[in-house]
């Protein structure tokens, strides 16, 4: 299982689960090279082969690098977990610019474009591939980020569309849809205490946690999930 972004949050918490599960592991960074090797240090005792890998997957040349890496340590790919993804700061469309639409539409949909094209040139009848959306994809985000519900829309499409691209070589591909997560994103969007400020607006009246996102990314990704491609699942607490 290759998982983009996993030094963190969502990413870290699908890495731990689906080391409990038996997969060999390429966990790909962007920045942060001592968080990925302390997630790297917690998984080894599990016993299954681990490994980081820094690249910036709005780049197709950190892309390719990745990839050979995986080539040569794993020699096969049968997950890929498309969970690297960026947020900006809370804004309205009108106060937006160029560089931060390049910047998330970047990583949320050229990154997931270019690692999926590369996993699909390596998976075999079996493999699957799960994306990373979001709720915002269906919400639209008004005043705080937009262009972030428009990059995810975007990857709602792509798994629609690629899903029945490689339904007949028994290849399945889904996204799941998180909604308020307790992660470290509301803070990266200058929103600490989102959290809790729009957790009465739930149904459920509390946040997720990325463990409960990760259980869903890690049974889709397997057996259990063997005739489900194309869906879209909210994790959403009913939001």
């Amino acid at each position: 299982m290759l998982i983009t972004g996993a030094s963190r949050g969502i990413g870290a918490a699908t890495a731990l689960l689906a080391a409990q599960a038996g997969y060999d592991l390429l966990l790909n960074y962007a920045r942060d090279a001592g968080a990925a090797q302390a997630l790297v240090d917690q998984i080894r005792p599990l016993g299954v082969n681990v490994q980081a890998v820094q690249a910036d997957v709005s780049s197709e040349a950190d892309v390719l690098r990745l990839f050979a890496v995986l080539d040569e340590a794993f020699g096969r790919l049968d997950v890929l977990v498309n969970n690297a993804g960026v947020v900006a700061r809370k804004s309205a469309l009108r106060d937006m610019d160029m560089a931060r639409w390049q910047a998330v539409f970047g990583i949320n949909v050229l990154g997931t474009l270019l690692c999926s094209r590369e996993a699909v040139r390596r998976m075999a009848a079996g493999a699957s591939i799960v994306n990373l959306s979001s709720a915002a994809a269906r919400l639209g985000s008004p005043n705080e980020y937009v262009d972030y519900a428009a990059s995810k829309g975007a990857v709602d499409t792509l798994t629609l569309g690629l899903s029945r691209e490689l339904a007949e070589q028994g290849i399945r591909v889904n996204a799941v849809r998180p909604g308020l997560i307790d992660t470290d994103i509301h803070a990266s969007s200058g929103q600490p205490d989102r959290m809790v400020r729009l957790a009465p607006q739930i149904p459920m009246q509390r946040g997720g946690s990325a463990l409960e996102v990760a259980q869903a990314i890690v049974w889709l990704a397997s057996g259990q999930a063997s005739y489900v491609t194309g869906a879209l699942l909210d994790v959403a607490g009913g939001r």
